[in-house]
């Protein structure tokens, strides 16, 4: 027991004044009811889209079908097509992993990605920069007491180097931050000698710009409260010159005026004093309650834990049944909470019997710090002035990180207080734990806001460009024209066919016409010679010789019929023969127009659904009101607050059209739509998670009975066509709306391990008070008592 004891008491000192190690929970419950994450499956065929979606359960409507989110979202002639979108869940009883919200985002809707990019450019110059100049103090007195030849300084600051050590930065190959910072950093180096090492001589240099923007949150607080932890290079203690330094004292060692002192001192100490007197009172409260937590720490010695350490002892992660998981949370609940409430009363204990060993101006060190902070604000502040001249630069730089019952135990602590303090049961644990650092990245992370919602057109969607180019529309004029005329000379040969066998019909009859004549003539001719011979009457001969001249005119105006007819058919024969030539060549021609005309026409459909897209944030960061709830469980609302959601991932990989643009991030529109349409996922332990039954579809804005939420657009809380026509090309295509019901008032319970090892996690805030709890285990009282005159 004891020898756990002790170990419990290291861990607690490394949580609560370091940050909070992994935490793995173990199953809440027989059956998941949360998403823990989404995957957008998508393929040419269904299958293909299911099969992408291998150990993901795929969204169904009512009567069991997968929905298809992307379905009839396809265009017309040229388009690519529908391709089939599913999305795809894995199932989490833990809260922690619970996401809690869905929302989307097109490819030109109200985002800012240069807006996010200068927001923390500004951050790191405005915030990071400055602080770490001024912290840098407090980071060279931490070196300097490592090496210092004052025993105490160097305990201290060796002790606080294990510590350090046992938070590891990746960019450094995983060494610790006790040693890293024992050098000097990039910061310091400049870009230029630090770009200038190998890689692994940049191992041994941090960089601290990038540690206290990104780390953990508590890490980065873990980091600052040990390295101010591990100021002040003094021989003697921040409490040992306080117990000989008054406000006078201050103003004798000015050599001024009394106003003009008052001046100066104002200048030097009047903020870190305002922030000292901001935690005076509670400081303060834990000193009057000395009789209470001296009664509660003897009722905590003497309470018996050997039953939940062996319960932790024998724990087995690997073969735990649930109830045994069950037991081990319960036990390890007890042994913290047994741990924290030691280490604060044991705190309040030993500062009280401290402070008042501490002479100070006629009393002792208690009586000043027992004193109101409304007394310092009513009376005189500057009666503050020489706590705050009597510490280090170091600790000044680093004050908001720690409490006055951690300064006045940094005081009341010598070389021997640091011994026991062995860190090898403990797991490191890297700065950046559970901090997904592309949100850091540039060019990555959108930031979507009202402001930008102003700017930008939220549903903006293509360019209202004609189908088809002014060549192609050129072409279709130019392919017509030559279809009319085309048609006209095939007109003009089928009418010259016509007009030849009209013709030739003639000739024909005038050539029977006159071989009649010819015939008739003949015969006449000779009767002629038939009544000469015969010496007929004087009246036969004229009559004759009369039908013989008619008949004459008769031959002669059928031949010159005939001579016309002939020259007309050969002027028909020539016009049908060029009309023919023409037609053959305006047919060929006109072939060819419309082959081009038809290709110019697809390419212009393929470039109409062609889209440029743009790259997708894999991050986006909503500045909205998050609705939460108070340790009493009354719903309050966190004003102007950064919600992080994360883009939710599909399965196009390298090779794959528009990888190379937008790589992995799913689009809900199947890469054939008007736009990308992403969908982001967040995960906020102030919000409520979505359950995972609660997934309901709806093909009409209709909103579901029972149901309020659903996958929305950034800026908007009502649920979202996901197959809106701005986003797709078919403006007939069915709506599709995702609702989801929250799991109001959830908590996360379980038990936490690291690999069998023990973890304590979830402490109130950084309860840096209870640094007690391991530096005071050995403390000897670096004073007597005196007697205080009265």
């Amino acid at each position: 027991m004891k020898r756990f004891f002790k170990v419990m008491l290291v861990l607690l000192l490394a949580v609560l004044i370091a940050a909070q190690l992994p935490m793995h929970v173990l199953a809440e419950s027989a059956s998941p009811k949360y998403i823990s994450e989404i995957k957008i499956g998508v393929g040419k065929k269904a299958n293909d889209a299911i099969a992408a979606l291998d150990g993901y359960e795929i969204l169904k409507d009512e009567s069991g079908n997968y929905v298809d989110l992307n379905k009839n979202a396809g265009g017309g002639w040229g388009s690519k097509g529908d391709r089939v979108v599913y999305l795809g869940f894995k199932r989490t009883s833990l809260k922690s992993e619970a996401i809690t919200d869905l929302a989307v985002m097109n490819m030109k809707g109200g985002y800012s990605i240069e807006d996010y990019d200068a927001l923390m450019d500004d951050y790191i110059i405005e915030q990071i920069n400055p602080f770490v100049d001024n912290f840098m103090t407090t980071i060279r007195e931490y070196r300097e007491n490592y090496s210092s030849s004052n025993a105490s300084n160097r305990a201290r600051a060796q002790y606080i180097r294990d510590a350090l050590n046992k938070f590891t930065d990746d960019d450094c190959g995983g060494a610790g931050l006790g040693d890293l910072l024992l050098n000097e950093t990039k910061y310091e180096m400049g870009d230029d000698a630090y770009n200038a090492l190998s890689d692994a001589e940049k191992n041994r240099h941090a960089d601290i710009v990038t540690i206290i923007a990104q780390a953990n949150g508590m890490a980065t607080l873990a980091l600052e409260s040990l390295l101010t932890r591990a100021a002040d290079t003094e021989d003697t203690t921040w409490i040992e010159r306080l117990s000989e330094l008054t406000y006078d004292d201050l103003a004798d060692e000015t050599g001024l005026s009394p106003s003009k002192a008052r001046a100066e001192l104002s200048r030097q100490y009047y903020d870190d004093a305002m922030r000292i007197l901001e935690m005076w009172d509670a400081f303060r409260e834990e000193l009057e309650g000395y009789d209470e937590a001296s009664a509660k720490l003897a009722e905590l010695q003497n309470k018996d834990l050997s039953a939940q350490t062996a319960i932790i002892e024998s724990f087995d992660v690997y073969t735990a049944t649930e109830a045994e998981q069950e037991a081990y949370g319960t036990a390890l609940a007890e042994i913290k909470v047994h741990s924290e409430e030691l280490a604060s009363v044991l705190a309040d204990v030993i500062c009280r019997e401290y402070l008042e060993t501490v002479e100070y101006d006629g009393g002792t060190l208690l009586d000043l710090f027992l004193t109101p902070a409304e007394d310092f604000y009513e009376g005189d502040i500057s009666d503050v002035y020489p706590v705050v001249a009597s510490l280090s630069d170091g600790q000044r730089a680093g004050i908001e990180f720690i409490t006055l019952q951690d300064l006045v135990l940094l005081g009341a602590t010598d070389e021997n207080g640091y011994k026991d303090a062995a860190y090898d049961e403990m797991e490191s644990v890297s700065v950046y734990e559970n901090v997904d650092r592309g949100i850091y990245e540039k060019g990555g992370v959108g930031l979507t806001s009202d402001a930008i919602r102003l700017k930008m057109d939220q549903l903006a969607t293509v360019e209202d460009n004609p189908y088809l180019s002014p060549l192609t529309y050129a072409m279709i004029g130019v392919t017509a024209a030559s279809a009319v005329a085309c048609g006209v000379t095939l007109g003009m040969t089928i009418h010259s066919s016509y007009a030849i066998s009209a013709t030739e019909k003639t000739l024909a009859s005038l050539n029977a016409e006159l071989l009649q004549a010819n015939s008739h003539f003949k015969t006449l001719n000779d009767s002629m010679l038939a009544a000469a011979d015969a010496n007929l009457t004087e009246s036969a001969t004229p009559q004759l010789a009369e039908a013989l001249k008619n008949t004459g005119k008769w031959a002669a105006e059928t031949e010159r019929s005939i001579a016309t007819e002939e020259a007309l058919l050969t002027r028909l024969s020539q016009r049908s023969a060029i009309c023919s030539k023409l037609s053959i060549g305006l047919g060929v021609a006109t072939v060819i127009l419309i082959a081009i005309t038809t290709y110019l026409s697809y390419r212009d459909m393929v470039n109409h659904y062609k889209v440029e897209f743009t790259p997708i944030p894999r991050y986006m960061v909503d500045e909205k009101d998050i609705t939460a709830y108070n340790a009493n469980g009354d719903k309050i609302v966190i004003k102007n607050q950064s919600a992080y959601y994360k883009a939710a991932l599909c399965n196009r990989k390298d090779g794959d059209d528009y990888y190379s643009v937008v790589g992995d991030v799913g689009d809900l529109n199947g890469d054939v739509g008007q736009q990308w349409l992403a969908l982001y996922t967040e995960r906020n332990e102030n919000k409520d998670p979505i359950l995972a039954d609660s997934f309901k579809i709806s093909t009409s804005e209709q909103i579901p009975a029972g149901y309020e939420k659903g996958i929305h657009m950034f800026g908007s809380s009502a649920a979202e066509n996901l197959n809106n026509p701005l986003y797709v090309w078919n403006s007939s295509a069915p709506k599709v709306y995702v609702y989801f019901k929250l799991d109001a008032g959830a908590s996360t319970m379980g038990s936490s391990f690291t690999r069998g090892a023990v973890a304590l996690s979830g402490v109130s805030g950084l309860a840096l008070g209870a640094l007690a709890a391991a530096l005071i285990m050995s403390v000897a009282r670096k004073k007597k008592k005196k007697t205080v005159p009265v």
